[in-house]
């Protein structure tokens, strides 16, 4: 690569103005250790002001540079060198690192080895969860802690309003109206950052096309480009549903159920949806049994997708979803006599069974709802339940069993 586009480069990304931002992102704890930070997530998530934000508390700050960069799309792995020697000569030593979306650059991860190696510290984002795996996995064993990011929480949303819950009496009436009135926002807006400052559409639309054909279609080589439109259309419009991979064949006009494994593995690679298989001790079991599929944020989704109002309580299961793969925790549903929504699996066992349902009102859902969650609770030997709702607020005894009620903006505050 020319040594003055790359000097360009790094002098015009040196001037950029980011903005500081106030919000301390939930359940983000990095270890200041010699480890690789690797802090991945889908596009416009918050990993570059993340970045920034440990960049700004550091004392060494130069060695920066955002592979995201049109200029470098000619950059080769042995242009690291000439990078190096650059940030020498323009600031001097330093043994600090950050970069931006590295996994554009093949082969990346043997020069961020050689940096630890040499006892550099070094902070990487990127946009691709198999490919900072896969290279991660197989060079840098033991040497880095991953941080998964994701687009605001009901907490971070609040604190970007200037709403402060902690000074606010949930059980107040005006607090509550406040809180409520927020949650109800939050629900129709999603999380992405800067969307909630614009509320412009045509963000979404753009952030979509950009996963779509930069992360998905380009990075992969997939050509038919219809076949994915038409899956992303069908699986966000039904969002906690079960799936499988030879009906969405059907559905999308593919041969091969292969084709529609490689695709969802593709978009779940760019942290678009995720999967979520049912629990069972077999793995084997696990692969073959249907998945639930989930969407990364509710205001994407609702500019992608086909939905209805009676769709409300599903897109309420993929905001708790969404609130669980936060806090990092090992999510299945439960399918034996009835259905439960979610069970959590700590080391070796299940030790939470949660249901979610937009009401309780009506007499055959209230009962369905808790079949489902007392057979969750039977078959994992649980004592309490949890059932998610849009306003409810209850607690129930079922012979020596405790089923507690709550509304999820209620839960999403209260389990930090």
């Amino acid at each position: 690569m020319q040594k003055s586009i790359l000097q360009a480069v790094i002098s015009d990304q040196k001037v950029l103005k980011w903005q500081p931002s106030d919000i301390k992102r939930q359940h983000i704890s990095i270890v200041e250790d010699d480890s690789v930070v690797v802090i991945s997530g889908i596009r416009r998530c918050g990993k570059s002001t993340l970045l920034q934000a440990i960049r700004a508390k550091n004392k060494e700050q130069d060695y920066y540079l955002n592979f995201d960069d049109e200029r470098l799309v000619h950059f080769k792995v042995e242009d690291f060198q000439q990078l190096l020697e650059l940030f020498g000569e323009r600031y001097g030593k330093q043994k600090t690192f950050y970069f931006d979306e590295i996994q554009n650059i093949s082969g990346w991860e043997r020069f961020v080895r050689r940096l630890h190696d040499y006892g550099n510290k070094v902070y990487i984002t990127g946009s691709n969860a198999s490919m900072l795996s896969k290279e991660l996995g197989t060079h840098l064993t033991g040497r880095y802690q991953q941080v998964e990011l994701y687009p605001f929480s009901f907490l971070e949303y609040l604190k970007l309003n200037k709403i402060e819950p902690n000074a606010l009496d949930h059980f107040s009436t005006d607090d509550k109206v406040i809180l409520k009135t927020a949650f109800n926002d939050y629900f129709k807006l999603g999380g992405f950052p800067a969307f909630l400052k614009s509320k412009h559409s045509e963000y979404l639309k753009s952030l979509y096309e950009s996963v779509l054909y930069r992360d998905v279609m380009v990075r992969n080589g997939i050509t038919n480009e219809q076949e994915l439109l038409e899956l992303m259309f069908f699986v966000t419009s039904n969002t906690s549903k079960l799936i499988s991979y030879n009906s969405l064949a059907k559905v999308i006009g593919v041969k091969n159920a292969t084709t529609v494994k490689q695709y969802l593995g593709f978009l779940e690679d760019a942290y678009m949806l995720s999967l979520v298989p049912k629990y069972a001790i077999s793995v084997k079991k696990q692969l073959h049994n249907p998945k639930k599929v989930y969407g990364i944020d509710l205001g994407l989704m609702r500019q992608l997708s086909f939905q209805h109002s009676e769709d409300q309580g599903r897109l309420l299961e993929n905001l708790v979803f969404l609130a669980l793969k936060r806090q990092s925790k090992t999510i299945y549903y439960h399918h034996d006599k009835s259905e439960c929504d979610f069970v959590i699996k700590e080391k070796n066992s299940i030790t939470q069974a949660i249901q979610v349902c937009w009401t309780m009102h009506d007499t055959k859902t209230k009962q369905r709802e808790m079949n489902g969650l007392l057979d969750a609770m039977a078959a994992y030997q649980l004592k309490e339940g949890l059932i998610l709702t849009e306003a409810e607020n209850d607690r129930l005894r079922v012979d020596d069993k405790i089923i507690r009620i709550m509304p999820v903006w209620l839960w999403l505050l209260t389990h930090k």
